[in-house]
C-alpha cells in the first residue's frame, strides 16, 4: 500500500513539474492560446484525480477489514497457521495459538463466517422455528439455543409460525433458502403434515424438534417425560382432597406432549380409584389465557363443577384462577389449580400458582448441541431422543390445602 500511494505522489509531483512548465510556455507564447489552455485544464484534471484516488485508498485502507493475511504478516508466520490456530487445531501449539488470538483481537480480526460458509457450502447458522417467542418457556428455550451457538461461532435465525401450519411451512422453506446449517424447531398447534420438513433431512441438514415433536418423523427429538409430569401433577391434586379433577388438552397429534400429559393424568385416577370423567376434559386450539378463561366458564357451568384442574400451562392456570375469583369460587378451598412451565406469572398472581417445572434452557442447549455435534462431525449420527426426567412439582398457594 505505502509502495502505491509512493508512485502515485511520484506522478502527481511529475504532473505539477509539466503544470509549471505549459504555464510558462504559456506567459512566453510559445504555445498556441487555444492548445495550451487545453494542455494546462488535462494535467490540472489529472492531478485532481490522483489526489482523490489516494485519498479514497487511504480511507479504504483505515475501514477495511482486517484478515488473516494481515495477522500473518505482523507475526511472519504462514497464513495457514493462523487459520488453524483460530480454530484451536490440534496441530497448533498452545503458546502460538493464545500469540496469534491476542493479535486477533488487537487488530480487530472479525471472522468471515459468511465467506467461510459458502466456501463449505456451511452459513455456520443455526435456524430456530418456534410457535412464539412471547411465551416465557420458549424465551428460555431460545437464551439456550443461542448460548450453546456461541460457544461455537454459530449465529441463530429465530422464525415463528405463531402456530399457523401454513406460517410453519414458509418459514421452513425460508430458513432452507437461507442455506441454514441446522434446525431447532418447535410444531406449530395446528401442524398435522410434517412433510415440509423433509427438505432438510434429504439434504442432509440436521434437524431437532424440541418439546412438540410429531409422531412417526425420523429426527432428533428432544423431550420432557411428559407422562410422568401429568402423573405427577394429578397425584398432587389427589393428595389434596380433590376429587372431580378437570383437565385442558390440545394438539391431539403430538404424541409425546399434551396426549402424553392427558395419558398421566387419567392413570393416576384410575391407581387413586377416581373414574374418569369426560365431561371434564376441555380440548383447546390454543394454550392462551383467553381460551383458560372460557374452558373455565364451561366446566364451573356444569351441574357438578370441578373441585380442582391439571392445566398443561402456566397460562391458563392464570385464566382459570381470575375465572374463579369473579365468580366467588374460593381457590384452593373449593377449587385448587396446578400449572404448567413455572413461568414467572405464576409466582406474581395471587394466589401463587402450582406448577411443574420444565427445564427450557437445559432443553436448548440440548439441541443446539445436537445439531452442532452432526455439523461438525463427518459420521452420521443416529437418531436419539433426549427426555429430560427431572421435572417438579412445585407446591404453592392455589393447591396447598394440606
Amino acid at each position: 500500500m505505502t509502495l502505491f500511494i509512493d508512485f502515485i505522489s511520484e506522478l502527481i509531483t511529475l504532473s505539477l513539474i509539466l503544470t509549471i512548465k505549459v504555464s510558462t510556455l504559456i506567459r512566453k507564447n510559445l504555445f498556441l492560446l487555444k492548445e495550451s489552455r487545453v494542455i494546462l485544464y488535462r494535467l490540472q484534471l489529472m492531478i485532481l484525480k490522483y489526489i482523490i484516488f489516494i485519498a479514497y485508498y487511504i480511507v479504504m485502507e483505515e475501514h477495511r477489514h482486517v484478515t488473516i493475511y494481515d495477522i500473518a504478516e505482523r507475526l511472519n508466520l504462514a497464513t495457514s497457521t493462523i487459520s488453524r490456530a483460530l480454530k484451536d487445531h490440534h496441530s497448533i501449539s498452545e503458546k502460538t495459538i493464545k500469540k496469534v488470538k491476542k493479535t486477533a483481537e488487537e487488530m480487530g480480526f472479525v471472522p468471515n463466517t459468511l465467506a467461510a460458509g459458502l466456501r463449505g457450502n456451511k452459513s455456520k447458522t443455526i435456524g430456530v422455528l418456534i410457535p412464539t417467542i412471547t411465551q416465557p418457556f420458549l424465551s428460555s428455550l431460545i437464551s439456550g439455543i443461542e448460548v450453546e451457538a456461541r460457544k461455537f461461532y454459530y449465529s441463530v435465525i429465530i422464525m415463528q409460525s405463531h402456530d399457523s401450519y401454513d406460517e410453519e411451512v414458509k418459514m421452513a422453506k425460508s430458513l432452507y433458502s437461507s442455506r441454514v446449517s441446522g434446525v431447532i424447531c418447535s410444531l406449530a398447534m395446528a401442524t398435522k403434515d410434517t412433510s415440509h420438513f423433509e427438505q432438510f433431512l434429504n439434504s442432509n441438514i440436521p434437524l431437532v424438534f424440541v418439546d412438540r415433536v410429531p409422531k412417526g418423523f425420523n429426527a432428533f427429538r428432544v423431550v420432557i417425560d411428559n407422562y410422568t409430569a401429568g402423573y405427577k401433577a394429578t397425584k398432587h391434586l389427589i393428595d389434596q382432597g380433590c376429587k372431580r379433577i378437570a383437565h385442558m388438552t390440545a394438539g391431539a397429534e403430538f404424541g409425546n406432549l399434551y396426549n402424553e400429559r392427558k395419558r398421566g393424568y387419567i392413570d393416576a385416577l384410575a391407581d387413586n380409584g377416581i373414574p374418569f370423567n369426560e365431561e371434564l376434559i376441555i380440548n383447546l386450539k390454543a394454550i392462551t389465557y383467553d381460551d383458560g378463561v372460557k374452558a373455565c366458564n364451561k366446566l364451573f357451568g356444569l351441574k357438578n363443577p370441578p373441585d380442582g384442574l391439571f392445566a398443561p400451562g402456566d397460562i391458563l392456570a392464570v385464566g382459570a384462577l381470575q375465572t374463579a375469583k369473579k365468580k366467588g369460587i374460593k381457590v384452593p378451598q373449593d377449587f385448587a389449580i396446578i400449572g404448567f412451565n413455572n413461568d414467572p406469572i405464576s409466582e406474581i398472581i395471587e394466589p401463587n400458582i402450582s406448577t411443574i417445572t420444565h427445564p427450557a434452557e437445559k432443553m436448548g442447549k440440548a439441541a443446539a448441541n445436537i445439531v452442532i455435534e452432526n455439523i461438525e462431525s463427518s459420521k452420521e449420527e443416529e437418531v436419539k431422543e433426549i427426555t429430560f426426567l427431572n421435572t417438579e412439582v412445585l407446591v404453592r398457594e392455589s393447591s396447598k390445602r394440606k
